[in-house]
C-alpha cells in the first residue's frame, strides 16, 4: 500500500515537472514571438520612404504661363486666334499641365493636384468651345455663355488664390492676377466692350510672365542649390 501511494506521489511529481516546463517552454515562445513582432514594429517606423521623384510644378507653371501670355497677346490685339495659340493650348497649357497635376497627386499635394489638372482642362474645353463648332459638333457659345464661363473659372482662382496666402508670394500675385484677368474677360463678353478686353489682354501677359518666372526660379535655385531667384516664402 505504501508502494503504492508512494509509487502515485512520484508519478504526479511527474507530471507537475512537465506541465511546468511545457508552461515555461511555451511562455518563452510567446515572449519570443513578442519581442520579433516589437523589432518589426520598430524597423518599419525606422524606414523612411525618400520621394526621388523630381518637382513637377515648373513643368505646370510654364505650360500655364506661356500659353496664357500668348492667349493674351491675341487678347492685346497682337494676333489672330489661329493654330498657334490653339496648338498651345492643347498641348503645352493642356496636356503638360494634366501631367504636373498627376505627378503633384503622387507627391500628396492637394492643391497641385487640383490647380494644374483643372486648368489644363481649361485650355482643353476652352479649344473645344473654339473648334467643335467648326466641324458642327453644337452651336458656338454665345458672348453671354463665354462670360458666365469665364466667370466660374474666376470663381474658381479666387478661391485657389486664398490657398498660395501659405505659399509665396510670386504664386500670390500669379492667382491674384488670373483672379483679375477672368473677372475681366467675363465683363468684357456680357458687356460688349472692347476695351475691356484689351487691357485685360496686358494684364494677362503680366500674369503669364509671373508664372514662368515662378517656374524657372524653381528650376534654376534647384540646379545652382540656393536662392539665386527670389519667390517671397511666407514666413
Amino acid at each position: 500500500m505504501e508502494y503504492a501511494q508512494q509509487e502515485a506521489y512520484e508519478r504526479a511529481e511527474m507530471i507537475n515537472a512537465l506541465d511546468n516546463h511545457l508552461k515555461q517552454t511555451t511562455d518563452a515562445k510567446v515572449i519570443s514571438l513578442a519581442e520579433v513582432l516589437l523589432k518589426q514594429q520598430e524597423a518599419r517606423r525606422a524606414v523612411q520612404i525618400e520621394d526621388t521623384t523630381s518637382n513637377p510644378a515648373p513643368l505646370g507653371l510654364l505650360g500655364f504661363g506661356m500659353t496664357t501670355i500668348l492667349l493674351n497677346i491675341h487678347n492685346a490685339g497682337y494676333t489672330a486666334l489661329d493654330t498657334m495659340i490653339l496648338g498651345m493650348g492643347i498641348f503645352y497649357g493642356g496636356l503638360a499641365q494634366i501631367i504636373a497635376g498627376i505627378m503633384e497627386w503622387k507627391k500628396k499635394n492637394t492643391f497641385g493636384t487640383t490647380a494644374f489638372t483643372s486648368y489644363g482642362l481649361f485650355w482643353l474645353t476652352l479649344v473645344g468651345l473654339l473648334v467643335l463648332p467648326k466641324f458642327g459638333i453644337g452651336d458656338a457659345p454665345t458672348a453671354h455663355a463665354m462670360g458666365t464661363y469665364l466667370f466660374m473659372w474666376g470663381l474658381l482662382t479666387a478661391f485657389l488664390f486664398i490657398g498660395t496666402f501659405k505659399m509665396n508670394r510670386v504664386l500670390q500675385l500669379v492667382f491674384f492676377t488670373l483672379t483679375a484677368l477672368f473677372f475681366m474677360l467675363a465683363t468684357a463678353d456680357f458687356t460688349g466692350v472692347a476695351m475691356i478686353k484689351t487691357v485685360a489682354g496686358y494684364e494677362g501677359i503680366v500674369c503669364g510672365l509671373l508664372a514662368c518666372y515662378a517656374a524657372l526660379a524653381q528650376v534654376l535655385n534647384e540646379v545652382f542649390g540656393k536662392d539665386i531667384f527670389p519667390l517671397g516664402p511666407v514666413k
